[in-house]
């Protein structure tokens, strides 16, 4: 499949079976587009040589990928309670629509003893602490880590956590434990203290930015060149979300995930209507991204990251997240589920810790599920960037996880083409 674009005055030429990028002039990027233009014998030459090259026009792959029985990550509901009471919280402000709890050490030992006994000939285990809010239940958090760490030594594997955080409870011990142990932290915070406060309040109902922006800066000055994610969310409320990604850029956070709400929420649910807006929000925000780079003022925003060349082998590329077969969330209950969007929904609860049993059913309608079984995703350029979208989202709004969700593909699709436009400068020496 041939994928063409414009760019403000720049043409891009993707092609999906190769997985290359192209830069072309009007006339060959029409032409290409399917458009009746008559090109030159040279300008077909040079189309007919990239086609022979396999550059252009290739084949797409229909290989399915192999899905394996290791598990390699879990999830732990480290707590089901929260500090912060955000509108759009798909997790009912931490609690999951069930009691609001702690999840214990016992529970938490026998998750990570559960993951050592199936991940099988895997070395590297991941396991994400989550929420609500994890700090909440720091204590448990530690030993978890530490018994980890211990269990996984004797049998020659490693664990890389990560912790997903509001930044409220940061202090000089929590700061100290993340950054020591911690391969990835996910610090929340949404943007301009307007955007923020709107959204993101606190027990009593007040805003939350102030409480947290000078906490969240010390842990990234203390983090040094480990990974985190300052994390956003933009709803109907901002959809100028562009704005809110320099924000945080010029606070000092290099590493920048904004990430458009999934609710159903009338007055900040994403909709059909504002598609047209949010996609003149991305081309100004990729503007801006050139240009800060450009000047040497520049970040990383994850969704402008697309590696077309060393990224994810193809096997990843049709497996999608690996949700409900090689990834697992477990409650302080101990039940699985296969991710924490489905967490306490009895459909898809898939077994528990202490039975240390999966539902096969479940997990192999999610291990047969992939890129091809979407049926949807056949003719979108994205698809072996997207993967076919979040199985969670798809469910909640279509009611399989096979139909994608898509106002969801639509940004997507607008996004991976900023991405491309930046990797084509990026190539050209531009940036």
């Amino acid at each position: 499949m041939i994928h063409v674009f414009q760019y403000h005055d720049d043409y891009y030429v993707y092609d999906t079976g190769s997985g290359s990028l192209h830069v072309a002039d009007e006339r060959t990027a029409k032409y290409l587009g399917g458009e009746p233009v008559c090109l030159t014998d040279e300008e077909l030459a040079e189309i007919a040589a990239l086609k022979a090259e396999g550059l252009l026009d290739a084949p797409e792959t229909d290989a399915r990928p192999i899905k394996r029985e290791e598990i390699k990550a879990l999830c732990l509901h480290i707590c089901h309670d929260c500090n912060l009471r955000c509108k759009y919280c798909f997790a009912d402000e931490g609690a999951y629509h069930a009691a609001r709890e702690m999840m214990s050490f016992e529970t938490a030992k026998a998750a990570i003893d559960f993951l050592l006994e199936k991940s099988g000939k895997r070395k590297v285990l991941e396991v994400d602490f989550f929420g609500g809010e994890p700090l909440m239940n720091f204590d448990v958090v530690k030993r978890t880590v530490y018994y980890a760490k211990e269990e996984a030594a004797k049998r020659g594997k490693r664990f890389l956590f990560t912790t997903t955080t509001n930044g409220l409870l940061l202090d000089d011990e929590t700061i100290r434990f993340l950054n020591e142990e911690m391969e990835n932290v996910v610090l929340s915070l949404d943007g301009r203290k307007e955007v923020h406060d709107e959204v993101r309040k606190t027990v009593n109902g007040k805003g939350s930015f102030d409480a947290v922006i000078e906490k969240i800066k010390k842990f990234v000055r203390a983090r040094g060149d480990k990974h985190y994610y300052v994390r956003g969310t933009f709803t109907a409320k901002n959809l100028d979300f562009s704005k809110d990604v320099l924000f945080l850029a010029d606070q000092g956070f290099d590493s920048l995930s904004v990430e458009p709400v999934v609710t159903e929420i009338p007055d900040l649910e994403i909709k059909e209507e504002h598609l047209p807006v949010i996609e003149q929000e991305y081309d100004a925000l990729c503007d801006a991204y050139i240009e800060r780079e450009k000047e040497g003022k520049g970040f990383n925003f994850f969704h402008f990251n697309v590696d077309l060349e060393g990224g994810p082998c193809l096997e990843k590329r049709v497996s999608a997240c690996g949700a409900g077969n090689e990834y697992f969330s477990v409650v302080p209950s101990g039940d699985i589920y296969p991710c924490h969007q489905f967490a306490g929904d009895p459909k898809w609860k898939m077994g528990n810790v202490f039975e240390g049993t999966l539902d096969p059913a479940i997990r192999g309608k999610f291990a047969n599920s992939c890129l091809f079984t979407r049926e949807k995703c056949k003719d979108c350029f994205a698809k072996f960037i997207c993967s076919g979208g979040c199985s969670a989202n798809n469910y909640h709004f279509n009611g399989d996880i096979e139909k994608p969700y898509e106002i969801t593909c639509a940004m997507m699709k607008k996004r991976v083409e900023c991405a491309m436009r930046v990797l084509a400068a990026r190539k050209s020496k531009e940036i």
